[in-house]
């Protein structure tokens, strides 16, 4: 099989789909790897990083995505992107289709096959490829927040860890999954008063017997929730619902009653955000301020330790890779049904539910595909 990576063309976006290792191994299992030119340098990988695993170099974007039958990227297609799809080929990246029509339909159009990374599963109910970046995302998210949080970029001018005889900035995370776990660890390690909210009991129970205190848990409610925004320095926003729209958790109504300078990190703005007033936002423009509360919405926050980002996203996309371009993508979702699980897409039908519902759109069922 011909595998293309083209260069991410996000704004900021600096990983890479295909890591040389990951390019090497394909090329061990005798496919056609074409990467980029530059694809790799936001990473730190040169062009002879790929040409020494066996890979092939590409001036352009065009020249990969029409030659490669699968393309591997990062990043859910751009416009100009999507306009180079063709029928039959195979795409595999983040797609967080759920909040944008147009790529949805910008997709079913070009007839092409599309597996994205945040839905594919496994056997512990857990979104392996979503994993690494969520794991993260949350460990970036106090950070980001701590500096929203300085008087110079419109916070409050509230140091996490406090210093003798003041108290630290209170931290309020909703969500206790990979996301919400990390984000809870770091602020926490930085001296922040930090509370996790969650609607699950059993993972609330898990987090007090794994992590010994050193932040609090809370059952998630209507009025809990609006209770500790009265008192939050920093709200970040972990919510997934897999593959859906995030629920919009805090609304503007509340902003009377939060301090003023507040943080809210919305970490789930790929899925459109938890957030009533999130938009998403980029690297090179990242804050911005609502009614005295200020926001941090990148949709791809990753992107700013791209080295780190590429390398753990590499590791855990390489066996799903390796096998759609050993097997074709019907074989490897039928022996897979974890790797089903990602079809959203093909051949100009819409295979995943939480995406038909939230856009009204008819949804085929994916075994029904893979058997034809």
């Amino acid at each position: 099989m011909k595998i293309g990576c083209p260069t991410e063309i996000k704004p900021q976006e600096f990983r890479v789909g295909l890591t040389p290792n990951a390019a090497r191994e394909a090329v061990e299992h005798g496919h056609d790897v074409i990467v980029q030119t530059g694809a790799g340098m936001g990473a730190g990988f040169t062009d002879t990083d790929y040409t020494d695993a066996g890979a092939r170099m590409a001036e352009t974007a065009k020249e990969i995505f029409a030659t490669a039958d699968m393309i591997v990227k990062v990043k859910e297609p751009q416009a100009g992107e999507r306009a180079m799809l063709r029928e039959g080929q195979l795409l595999f990246t983040y797609l967080h289709l759920a909040p944008d029509p147009e790529q949805t339909q910008d997709l079913l159009a070009s007839g092409a096959t599309c597996i994205a990374y945040e839905t594919v599963t496994d056997d512990r109910g857990g979104l392996p490829l979503l994993a690494p970046m969520s794991e993260v995302a949350g460990r970036l998210a106090p950070q980001v927040g701590a500096w929203t949080l300085q008087k110079a970029n419109g916070g409050r001018g509230v140091l996490m860890g406090g210093v003798p005889g003041v108290g630290p900035a209170r931290v309020v995370v909703i969500g206790g999954g990979v996301v919400g776990t990390h984000a809870a660890r770091i602020a926490a390690g930085m001296g922040a008063d930090v509370t996790v909210l969650d609607r699950s009991l059993p993972r609330l129970r898990y987090l007090d017997d794994a992590f010994g205190g050193i932040f609090r848990t809370g059952y998630s409610s209507a009025g809990l929730l609006a209770e500790h925004l009265t008192l939050a320095d920093m709200i970040i926003g972990a919510v997934l619902i897999p593959g859906a729209a995030a629920p919009k958790l805090v609304k503007r109504a509340d902003f009377p009653t939060m301090k003023p300078g507040a943080v809210l990190v919305d970490v789930a703005i790929d899925q459109g955000g938890c957030f009533e007033t999130s938009k998403a936002t980029t690297h090179a423009d990242p804050i911005y301020e609502v009614d005295g509360i200020m926001h941090y919405c990148v949709a791809n926050m990753p992107g700013a330790v791209a080295r780190t980002s590429t390398i753990a996203l590499g590791n855990a996309t390489m066996p799903f890779m390796l096998a759609l371009a050993d097997k074709g993508w019907k074989q490897a979702c039928a022996d897979d049904p974890h790797l089903l699980n990602g079809l959203n897409v093909h051949a100009g039908k819409l295979t995943y539910d939480a995406v038909g519902e939230a856009q009204g759109l008819e949804v085929t069922s994916s075994q029904s595909l893979i058997k034809a």
